[in-house]
């Protein structure tokens, strides 16, 4: 399963942006022992990659349980980010302060969700 975005990813996003901030859902389970990797890829994308495009981490909080779920479908955590528009998003993913720690990222994921939101009512 992948776990980064891709650019076809990417141009989607883009074409179909409503405009106004994106908050992105990411649900994320580890690999065995790749809390430690991801927490080092979060750690130096948030102090230093996400500031600098004006996105804020709305929520980061451990998996619990999964009341709905089938098995195998439990996450392990759960992580909203704030960006100001889509295209601030892909700009941020092709930043090479961003590229060089995102493999960080690929290294301690086993899968993951990506999705971008809209908000509804206001």
């Amino acid at each position: 399963m992948a776990v980064n975005p891709t650019g076809d990813g990417l141009k989607r996003l883009l074409a179909e942006d409503p405009g106004g901030p994106v908050v992105m859902l990411n649900l994320l389970r580890f690999r065995e022992g790749g809390e430690r990797s991801y927490a080092r890829y979060s750690k130096t994308v948030g102090e230093t990659v996400l500031p600098r495009y004006g996105a804020e981490v709305l929520y980061y909080g451990k998996g619990s349980t999964a009341l709905v779920a089938e098995d195998g479908q439990a996450w392990d955590a759960v992580l909203l980010v704030r960006y100001p528009s889509r295209e601030v998003f892909a700009q941020m993913v092709a930043d090479p302060d961003f590229q060089a720690v995102a493999h960080f990222r690929t290294e301690g994921l086993s899968d993951a969700v990506l999705q971008a939101t809209v908000q509804l009512g206001g």
